[in-house]
């Protein structure tokens, strides 16, 4: 589950490479598919997303772990999502790691083509 304050990893090739979450979109809590808003707390230099700014990402990866209806059972090592634009299409090009399957069923097709796992 990802709430205020919570730390993310950033999966893709933007620039960034830590989030902090300031709101979720929806509700109060995020899961897995989620949209968010965040504040970069560390990033690359000279790349396109800058220390500080306000970006909107869908959650990918989740510590907690997710039950699916068929009775598996899944969670990943770290709470990792992917930066998107107000269309949500991604903004970077390339998704590094895993992504889980329930992303598909908000529509980010564009992330899952992108990921190199699906799971």
């Amino acid at each position: 589950m990802v709430q205020l304050q919570t730390h993310l990893i950033v999966a893709d090739n933007t620039g960034a490479r830590e989030l902090i979450c300031i709101r979720v979109l929806g509700s109060y809590s995020a899961y897995i598919r989620d949209t968010i808003i965040a504040v970069v707390k560390e990033s690359l230099p000279n790349m396109s997303v800058i220390r500080s700014e306000i970006v909107r990402a869908v959650v990918i990866r989740m510590n907690q772990i997710l039950y699916r209806s068929r009775g598996n059972l899944i969670s990943f090592d770290q709470n990792a999502c992917v930066l998107i634009n107000k269309e949500g299409n991604p903004r970077g090009s390339r998704v590094f790691g895993p992504v889980s399957r329930e992303v598909r069923y908000k529509n980010f097709i564009k992330i899952i083509s992108l990921a190199p796992e699906v799971i």
